[in-house]
């Protein structure tokens, strides 16, 4: 178990925006930061990050929370895992207590897989490093392929042993289960015996974006024909092809930094980039690129450079991947190499400036990529010609973006000298006919050529008043809580006269205390359960401690209730995401006239509440419940004067809003 002093060194040394800024391209907006969502798809940020408040709330998902949270959400991992990732992040030391028998055997079981593959990558160092075949085969190889030492630590290169069970046979030695080997896929299990999944092969470990490894990519180094040479982990609960990209726990600082990704095609390509000195780059492991993979890299920048080698006929099969990433709204350059060779060959023999130089030249825009590429099969054949502009049509097709659909129209329209005005309709008969799939398959989706209905306008008779002015209750307790200010307390009492007569005062509160006192008079329960249940743990944090920490408060939450918090916190920030002060609208800073805030709200839940007996009362009356009406309609008219007083007051505190 991780001891609380370690807890809090990680608490006290994580920056909300650090943290996440190694997964997400972060741009900053006034005194926050904002950026695309990392949990949904999406093209408009909606994720805000606030340094000053210490955590994060993702509009589009509803996620929230402190930089410890985003982890555990982002990485899946449980709280100790993600206290020493965070750890590790900020050089702490952590330290253990000693876990009892108990504890150890209710262990994560996915927890007990990564432990199992990171000491599967551990294991194939030693192996490359220190073992006589090892170093025969394996760092020879590595070496041959120009890779210093530096590089191959860096990446966690190993060597797995040519013989049929001798990683299985350690790793049992050692005590991990065979039934996590197996699921990981480093261990094959027969009827009768075990064996190395990737007995004699060189390994590449495949790490998250944290860090963490999920998977193995195996090349064999012998003639072997009946054998794969590249061989990567099965699917399992930590690794998911179609989900991951090689390299982009090295790549993913360079390409928020450069504001671009080199997208190539194997492990090895990478490692030589890499150590070349181009660091924003990764690959699809020898996979077809999936969405998934287009999202992961669409968290750190807009900017995609494929990189081809010159085979021909592989750049027409590869060709089909750019589509994807238009239709993810990124944008993408191709740069081809010369034949024979690859991102790997050409970086290795090539110095830095005169790479980076290369790259820049011929980095082509797709438009001028596909036209380069196919009119060499068109020539002077008009039908073969049709075709290819019909294939660059469809390509432009995929882009969201009008405007760079009508940009690229114009571009295609130069290069392949045919009017736009055929290009525009040809679009709009793939976009007509890409509708009428959508709406064969059921789906609600909208394409630039659809006929939306606009959205209904919100009314207050759609609008649950009660809800938002319990909120607003929970967000002031939040935000202000702790703060004193004047309030006015009005109560009755008889003059000289002996007349009774309204007298107003002006008091200190803290606003916590006010609220309570306010609500108890009238003996209000918040009607909302999960808002009854943070204003019953507010009231009592405030009464027990005398100063409000907010990851404190956080930390003792449970994750339902901190969800709802961090949203509440992040209300505000929403606002920057529209941009309004750019638009001439001018948000309110409510902390400038805090008393009457809560003043105000407090008397319109009041006034509400009483407008709805009142409503309650009518319709008792109109039903002709009970026989004399009087005593009903009496109270009808009590409420009546209470909400003109009410009205009255509101209209008091709204002028000096004024």
């Amino acid at each position: 178990m991780i001891t609380k002093e370690t807890i809090d060194k990680v608490y006290d040394a994580s920056r909300v925006e650090e943290v996440i800024g190694d997964f997400v391209l972060l741009k900053r907006a006034g005194s926050n930061f904002k950026g695309l969502s990392p949990f949904s798809d999406e093209r408009s940020p909606s994720f805000m990050v606030s340094p000053a408040k210490g955590i994060w709330k993702d509009f589009s998902s509803g996620k929230g929370g402190n930089a410890i949270a985003f982890v555990m959400e982002h990485e899946h991992f449980s709280y100790p895992e993600a206290i020493r990732y965070l750890a590790k992040k900020y050089n702490i030391e952590v330290e253990e207590t000693e876990l009892s028998n108990e504890e150890k055997e209710v262990a994560n079981e996915k927890e007990s897989l990564f432990l199992v593959s990171e000491y599967a990558s551990k294991y194939f160092q030693d192996i490359l490093f220190n073992n006589e075949e090892g170093k025969a085969i394996g760092f020879t190889y590595f070496k041959e392929r120009g890779f210093t030492t530096e590089t191959i630590k860096k990446f966690n290169l190993g060597y797995s042993p040519n013989i049929w069970d001798a990683f299985t046979k350690d790793a049992l030695g050692k005590g991990y289960k065979l039934e996590f080997l197996e699921k990981v896929g480093l261990t094959i299990v027969g009827e009768d015996k075990q064996f190395d999944r990737f007995k004699g092969r060189v390994m590449f470990p495949i790490q998250s974006m944290s860090g963490r490894v999920l998977g193995f990519g195996g090349r064999i180094l012998t003639n072997d024909k009946k054998a794969a040479k590249y061989l990567n982990s099965p699917e399992s609960d930590l690794y998911h092809k179609s989900k991951v990209l090689y390299g982009i726990f090295h790549a993913k600082q360079a390409i928020a930094k450069q504001d671009n990704c080199f997208l190539v095609e194997g492990y090895t390509d990478v490692i030589q980039m890499h150590q070349a000195g181009i660091e924003n780059v990764v690959s699809s492991s020898g996979t077809a690129l999936t969405p998934d993979q287009i999202r992961l890299i669409n968290r750190l920048t807009k900017n995609i450079t494929v990189l081809f080698d010159g085979d021909v006929a592989g750049l027409r099969a590869s060709i089909r991947g750019i589509d994807l990433i238009l239709e993810e709204g990124m944008n993408v350059k191709i740069c081809t190499f010369p034949d024979g060779e690859d991102p790997d060959s050409f970086a290795k023999k090539t110095p830095l400036q005169d790479l980076i130089s290369y790259l820049e030249e011929n980095a082509m825009d797709f438009i001028q990529f596909k036209a380069s590429l196919l009119m060499k099969d068109a020539k002077n054949d008009p039908i073969k010609k049709a075709d290819l502009i019909r294939e660059m049509v469809t390509s432009i097709s995929k882009i969201p973006d009008r405007i760079k659909r009508e940009v690229y129209v114009k571009e295609c329209s130069r290069i392949m000298d045919i009017s736009e005005e055929v290009l525009f309709n040809t679009l709009a008969q793939i976009a007509k006919k890409d509708l009428l799939e959508i709406e064969k398959k059921g789906k609600q989706e909208q394409t630039v050529f659809e006929v939306v209905k606009n959205e209904p306008i919100e009314t207050l008779s759609n609008i649950d008043i009660q809800n938002e002015l319990e909120h607003k209750i929970i967000e002031i307790l939040i935000l202000y809580g702790n703060v004193e200010d004047e309030f006015e307390d009005v109560y009755l009492k008889a003059d000289e006269k002996g007349e009774t007569i309204e007298v107003r005062e002006m008091k200190v509160y803290k606003v916590h205390q006010r609220i309570f006192l306010s609500l108890q008079e009238d003996e209000i329960e918040l009607a909302n359960p999960l808002f009854q249940a943070i204003y019953i743990n507010l009231i009592a944090y405030f009464q027990q401690n005398e100063n409000f920490e907010l990851e404190q408060y956080l930390g003792q939450l449970t994750p339902e209730l901190a969800q709802e918090v961090t949203s509440i916190l992040m209300n505000d920030e929403r606002d920057i995401l529209h941009n309004w002060e750019a638009k001439h609208i001018y948000v309110k800073q409510k902390n400038k006239t805090i008393s009457l805030y809560v003043s105000e709200t407090i008397l319109t839940l009041r006034w509400f509440l009483v407008n709805k007996i009142i409503d309650e009362l009518k319709t008792t009356v109109s039903k002709n419940e009970v026989e004399d009406n009087s005593e009903s309609l009496s109270m009808v008219m009590d409420y009546l004067g209470l909400t003109n007083m009410f009205s009255r007051k509101l209209g008091r505190v709204i002028s000096r809003h004024n």
